[in-house]
């Protein structure tokens, strides 16, 4: 879990571009961010194992 802050500097806007800083809206981790959905990939499998998240289904084969 990310300090306030660390979200708070991640939140301003950067000298540079290439500084932005995206994190995940549930934990705030940086890191494993999935942009497509605004989340780390750790929220991204509990929410997708709960089917909270449309048209994200478990693949096997």
């Amino acid at each position: 879990m990310a300090t306030t802050s660390q979200m708070a500097k991640s939140r301003r806007k950067p000298k540079f571009s290439s500084r932005i800083v995206r994190r995940c809206w549930r934990c705030g981790r940086k890191r494993g961010f999935m942009r497509d959905f605004g989340i780390c990939r750790i929220c991204f499998r509990e929410l997708a194992n709960r089917g909270e998240l449309p048209g994200v289904t478990k693949s096997s084969w």
